[in-house]
């Protein structure tokens, strides 16, 4: 048998997504690609690793035994590359971030400059809803934390980055000529909601409570892209964080409608358990994010107070 390092990645990969596809996206690679390294692999075996019923993929019993085998292999081989860069004196280890969705706007330009710097660090970075970034803070699953809301159950530190600002938002066709009263504004308007739980979700009730305005029509959603893509097609409109609306906002596809007590303004932060002991790696970004947030903001937000 003679395996090479890319097709153990590919099986592992394979397994982790039971997808042809979703490999192909995570790796980088086309699908045809990721087909040829997986069927060299399982060439080398006379029991299947693999099988698909019904157009889909399984991982049989024995693939199983053998990707457990193979995770054990590619965690040697990190091994070995973490212990030479080490010996050459360099930062290595791993960096796990969980980031609430909206923050996939946010977190990678807080990230870019420090991994790059430090080739021995592996990131690992989950883009997911809020509740399940708590969970994953709560559980210890993850080093830090990207949040727009603080968790008030848990004892945190933090560091905050960013603004968050939050806008009445719709389509190109409504006359905004002046700024309306909540109550008057919000009558006639189909209301498009995040999903319970999500920071802009909260923010914006907390909002309307506090204007007492009851929605007669809403339409809930589960991601901010997919409130975009109702707002654009006419179904309604949200409040929502001006940072994922850069290019919609240019075209003039969407457009600010002005209401008086908008925008609601929190903060991107990052936070972490408090007493929680962190490696080289994490502390070394949290310090690089202390001495640089400030310059990182004016450099790649500098549109952020320009556009409204």
């Amino acid at each position: 048998m003679n395996y090479t390092i890319h097709q153990l990645q590919v099986f592992i990969t394979v397994v982790k997504t039971k997808s042809i596809t979703k490999a192909a996206q995570e790796l980088h690679l086309t699908q045809p690609a990721v087909s040829i390294q997986l069927k060299n692999f399982q060439d080398q075996f006379d029991i299947p690793l693999t099988e698909v019923v019904g157009r889909k993929l399984y991982i049989t019993d024995f693939g199983l035994e053998i990707a457990d085998a193979v995770s054990k292999i590619i965690d040697q081989i990190h091994a070995i590359n973490y212990r030479t860069l080490s010996h050459q004196g360099k930062l290595i280890g791993k960096l796990k971030i969980a980031v609430v969705s909206t923050g996939k706007y946010v977190m990678p330009y807080f990230l870019s400059d420090f991994i790059n710097q430090h080739s021995g660090i592996e990131l690992n970075m989950d883009v997911t809803n809020r509740v399940r970034v708590i969970q994953s803070l709560e559980n210890n699953e993850v080093d830090l934390a990207l949040v727009s809301i603080l968790p008030n159950h848990l004892n945190v530190e933090s560091i905050d980055l960013l603004q968050n600002k939050l806008y009445l938002v719709g389509g190109n066709t409504l006359n905004t000529n002046h700024k309306s009263q909540p109550k008057n504004v919000f009558k006639t308007l189909p209301l498009i909601f995040r999903e319970a739980g999500s920071g802009t979700r909260i923010q914006m009730e907390k909002f309307l409570n506090t204007h007492e305005i009851n929605v007669l029509k809403k339409i809930e959603l589960t991601s901010n892209e997919a409130v975009k893509q109702a707002i654009l097609a006419g179904l309604g409109y949200s409040i929502m964080p001006l940072i994922g609306l850069r290019n919609e906002l240019l075209k003039k596809e969407i457009q600010i409608i002005p209401v008086k007590g908008l925008p609601i303004i929190t903060n991107w932060s990052l936070v972490w358990l408090r007493g929680k002991k962190h490696s080289p790696v994490v502390n070394a970004f949290i310090e690089y994010v202390n001495e640089n947030k400030v310059q990182i903001a004016q450099q790649k937000f500098g549109w952020y107070g320009d556009i409204y």
